[in-house]
């Protein structure tokens, strides 16, 4: 039988409890994944863009294992059209970190004639994918972790968090498994490989807070800044020499910051004076639109344009 408890003493007993918050909840179950991929695959690879999501994913490696010991490699698919700024911040990040870096680029692709743009200025964001398969090919990846999360895209909020891919690399949305109690189904025929997406559960919201509140280090675009931009289709498309200015646009000078990083062609700023990563949550509070939606030139070709890509192996 219990022994009474007098109510002030109880509630003295919580108080001097560590609280724990929704982060640390999150963090937690990201490093459990982390280390649940090193613990069952033989050949993983982190998907590391220099984003904002893989550097909270990189982080959480970070603590799951140590600088120096992340026991899986770090992999790119490079279209040749992303910002440098953010290129040159993942070779820097990989190198504290001393994490192997591998590179794959859609122009090599384009150079074996496996990768075939309809035009010149054709965007070559959804043709990773065959880079990306060729890379698992190469290196014989059986996981692939990439910081997608669940509240970015209709498609995404399909998926698990151990998602299955068949020996053509693809997803079947109707046929994924069962994922109870954090028990991960991680069998796999000959060929096949997983996408694992430890941040799932994550929101924009809680990935800011975590990044203000651990103090991540992110490349400089994520950040209000002075760019030429032009108006079209109701984005701002950055002026570039691979996003020039269409006849009849005006191009106008914007402080603006970008919510996601890509390709050139296809990810576009919003206007923003946050500064700080505090500032960006307290942005975020207000949205109503998601980053990609509201962003991403290449979601909005339909409804379904990011499923249909994902069946075929994208990201």
């Amino acid at each position: 039988m219990n022994a009474r408890t007098e109510p002030q003493l109880l509630q003295a007993q919580r108080s001097a409890l560590p609280q724990r918050s929704h982060l640390d909840a999150l963090e937690e179950e990201t490093i459990f994944i982390l280390r649940e991929v090193a613990a069952a695959f033989e050949r993983p690879t982190l998907l590391f863009s220099g984003g904002k999501d893989s550097l909270v994913l990189l982080k959480c490696a970070e603590k799951a294992f140590g600088v120096g010991r992340i026991p899986y490699p770090l992999l790119m698919i490079d279209t040749g059209h992303n910002f440098h700024e953010v290129t040159d911040f993942r070779d820097r990040r990989a190198a504290e970190l001393q994490a192997r870096l591998i590179v794959r680029s859609v122009e090599d692709s384009m150079a074996r004639g496996t990768v075939r743009l309809s035009r010149p200025d054709e965007s070559r964001n959804a043709h990773q994918s065959v880079t990306l398969l060729e890379a698992i090919d190469e290196f014989r990846f059986d996981a692939l972790i990439g910081g997608a999360r669940r509240d970015e895209e209709k498609a995404r909020a399909k998926e698990r968090i151990f998602s299955h891919r068949d020996s053509f690399g693809q997803w079947q949305p109707k046929a994924q498994r069962p994922e109870l109690w954090n028990l991960f189904n991680t069998r796999l025929q000959p060929g096949e490989h997983f996408r694992v997406f430890p941040i799932s559960n994550w929101t924009e919201l809680d990935v800011w807070q975590y990044i203000a509140r651990e103090n991540i280090e992110l490349p400089s675009l994520y950040y209000a800044h002075q760019r030429e931009v032009v108006e079209r289709r109701g984005l701002l498309v950055p002026v570039t020499p691979i996003t020039p200015p269409r006849e009849g646009e005006t191009v106008e000078t914007r402080t603006v910051r970008f919510r996601t990083v890509g390709d050139i062609t296809c990810t576009c700023p919003v206007e923003s004076e946050a500064a700080t990563a505090d500032d960006i949550v307290v942005e975020t509070l207000t949205v109503s639109v998601s980053e990609r939606g509201a962003t991403r030139m290449d979601d909005k070709t339909s409804d379904a344009s990011m499923e249909k890509r994902k069946k075929e192996g994208y990201f």
